[in-house]
């Protein structure tokens, strides 16, 4: 039985799983995607991405539904560009938006300017009626550098919310000890985390077989097929296989029939707030 199960009062060999939609707010597409995916119950969080365009009007959607902040600070999308909100030098590219790769990130970003734009993301979605139910970092981006790691473990404590990690394996090729140092201080995190796309998109049966013991987070990122979407992303064609599963899974169903319990990030986010992080 792993420590977050027993935290969280599940059985022995209990298997739980969270379904979080990220993007929501990139853009129109990416907001009909994620609010259709949670009105189905095929997710049970979803992750906001504050400096987007359409960040408001899937805040506005928000309000009473387990939503966390997606910490962005690279923007991939060649022609389709947003930025820091605290307009920060170091957090810039050469187009005047979110640098375009982790790598030119970590190139130049100060860490003092990282932890101000990161508390900024997380109090404007708190301004804009949000009840953050954790954290995560938009392409991992604050996970490739001690300083910067800390920065978002640092964040992660003071606001009581827990964050997601990449699984150990993946974990592994960071350099560091990312669960291990998250542990020291304090931070809550889901036993595993897993893509939905890595997996090639399994059936739910088949996904949810093959769930081990403990609490599993599925990462996805759905967005409605359309004409913006494929304006916009290289990735459109991922974003609506994403959607298109969601849509056609039943997933609540086949994992209630599995005896595997749906959780949201609000559950960890209770854990967290009893200080229950450190010990494991």
């Amino acid at each position: 039985m792993t420590a977050l199960s027993q935290r969280l009062g599940l059985a022995p060999g209990a298997r739980a799983l969270m379904v979080t939609a990220d993007d929501f707010g990139l853009c129109f597409a990416a907001v009909e995607g994620v609010l259709a995916a949670l009105a189905s119950g095929a997710a049970t969080s979803a992750g906001l991405v504050i400096p987007a365009p359409w960040a408001r009007e899937a805040a506005a959607f928000a309000v009473g539904r387990d939503v966390g902040v997606h910490l962005c600070l690279t923007c991939e999308f060649r022609r389709y560009r947003f930025g820091p909100v605290t307009h920060s030098f170091s957090l810039l590219g050469g187009d005047g938006g979110f640098p375009s790769s982790v790598a030119d990130l970590l190139d130049h970003a100060d860490p003092d300017e990282v932890r101000r734009e990161c508390r900024a993301q997380l109090e404007r979605a708190v301004s804009l009626g949000v009840a953050p139910t954790h954290l995560s970092v938009h392409d991992q981006a604050l996970l490739g550098a001690p300083a910067l790691f800390d920065v978002i473990c640092e964040l992660a404590v003071d606001a009581a919310l827990p964050l997601r990690l990449p699984s150990r394996a993946a974990a592994a090729g960071f350099g560091f000890p990312l669960h291990d140092l998250a542990r020291d201080a304090g931070v809550v995190t889901p036993d595993a985390t897993v893509r939905l796309d890595e997996l090639g998109r399994p059936s739910a049966w088949a996904l949810l077989e093959g769930l081990g013991a403990g609490v599993t987070e599925l990462v996805v990122a759905p967005g409605v097929d359309a004409a913006e979407l494929r304006a916009l992303a290289d990735d459109a064609e991922g974003r609506a296989a994403d959607h298109a599963w969601l849509s056609a899974s039943a997933l609540a169903r086949v994992a209630a029939e599995s005896g595997v319990a749906l959780l949201g990030w609000a559950q960890l986010r209770e854990v967290a707030r009893r200080g229950e992080g450190a010990a494991r």
